[in-house]
């Protein structure tokens, strides 16, 4: 996979400004970014600003400073984004399907203690970690929201799997929490699963992998069951930083990792069953990196900085047009995103749809047939 930078969409201020987190929509059409203001802004898929609303606190007489935005997640019918705050609250935002529609808050959960990290899987409810240790999890349906578990370290990452059924949980003592939230045909044990060196602020569930880093300068390979298969070494590296945030592909086979003015790249070998390491990109005063979003249709990559700044990358391994007609976007070894050309409406719009192999084989070539009726890879 080549990562090659398209166009910065929020230029970098002159001091702290951190863009703490950043979401695209499961229907590929808009990237939400949480700013250092309280403020969130929806772009297009092209990088577009097209869209901003601002925040509210849980209790007005505190002012409108008096918190941050922790972490912003879409629905899985990408008409809501659900808001993690500082001050004890999370609120979900009604955006709606179009752009400029007005934005309605339709639910809103009070908590104990200060949200610090929040994900809505594909398939069950938002699921958010709080300061004092507990997962919990929030349904709009009922406006309720319940404990799944409890401890008393500090949440520090969440990521779900890729099916969106289930998640782990990373806590300031090192453990790492395995939770379904859905039925999954594929599920392993639930629990603690591993218990890191280090706070594992850095993390990613794959296919068949658990890959977490941190402050240690360390990228750590775990099975599903938690057994350390390999680990990437970068602490005798000067130059190195550490790892504040990372992101999986849709596909599960690419993983991106953020540090200061660097991000790493590692994909997954199905032939060799390992993690390969795939080539490093520098950034010139591009300051520490604390957000990652990969596009679900696996075409684009979102980082937001310190600093404030959000670039956007292009991650496609090749790109065929089949008779100038169709576009063959390879976005990874097992997964192709095929869009119609010159406007052209396929069988799900001008988004084109996605292939992608279920149990990780690479996908070589793309055919059209029966009066481009039919796929065939």
């Amino acid at each position: 996979m080549s990562l090659k930078r398209l166009r910065s969409i929020l230029d970098a201020q002159d001091g702290a400004a951190k863009i703490s987190s950043l979401a695209w929509s499961p229907n590929n059409l808009k990237l939400a970014v949480a700013t250092a203001d309280r403020t969130i802004l929806l772009f297009d898929e092209a990088g577009e600003r097209k869209d901003k609303f601002s925040t509210k606190p849980a209790d007005p007489k505190y002012g409108k400073k008096s918190y941050q935005v922790k972490a912003i997640a879409f629905s899985p019918d990408s008409t809501k984004i659900a808001i993690g705050q500082t001050d004890n609250m999370i609120y979900v935002y009604k955006i709606g399907d179009e752009w400029g529609e007005k934005k309605v808050i339709c639910n809103k959960f009070a908590q104990s203690s200060q949200v610090t990290c929040l994900i809505w899987p594909t398939d069950g409810p938002i699921v958010f970690g709080l300061r004092e240790g507990k997962v919990r999890a929030a349904n709009i349906k009922t406006n309720k929201s319940q404990t799944l578990y409890q401890t008393d370290s500090y949440v520090v990452s969440l990521v779900p799997n890729l099916r969106g059924t289930g998640f782990l949980a990373g806590h300031a003592d090192g453990a790492v929490v395995r939770f379904y939230v859905a039925d999954d045909p594929n599920a392993v044990q639930q629990g603690k699963v591993i218990n890191h060196p280090v706070p594992p602020y850095a993390m990613a569930w794959t296919n068949n992998s658990i890959l977490i880093a941190g402050c240690d300068k360390r990228i750590v390979v775990y099975n599903r069951n938690g057994k350390l298969m390999q680990t990437f070494d970068h602490s005798k590296d000067p130059t190195e930083s550490e790892f504040t945030t990372m992101v999986c592909s849709p596909s599960g086979q690419t993983v991106l990792l953020g540090s200061y003015d660097r991000m790493r790249a590692y994909e997954y070998s199905s032939a060799r069953d390992s993690w390969d390491e795939k080539g490093t990109k520098e950034f010139s005063n591009l300051y520490s990196i604390t957000a990652l979003g990969w596009k679900r249709d696996g075409s684009r990559v979102a980082c937001g900085t310190l600093c404030g700044a959000v670039e956007l990358f292009d991650s496609v391994l090749r790109r065929s047009v089949w008779k100038n007609k169709w576009e063959m976007v390879y976005t990874g070894p097992s997964q192709v995103l095929v869009k119609p050309l010159n406007g052209a409406s396929g069988p799900h719009g001008t988004q084109g749809i996605i292939v992608r192999s279920q149990y990780g084989f690479e996908i070589h070539d793309v055919r059209i047939m029966g009066q481009d009726r039919y796929l065939v890879a």
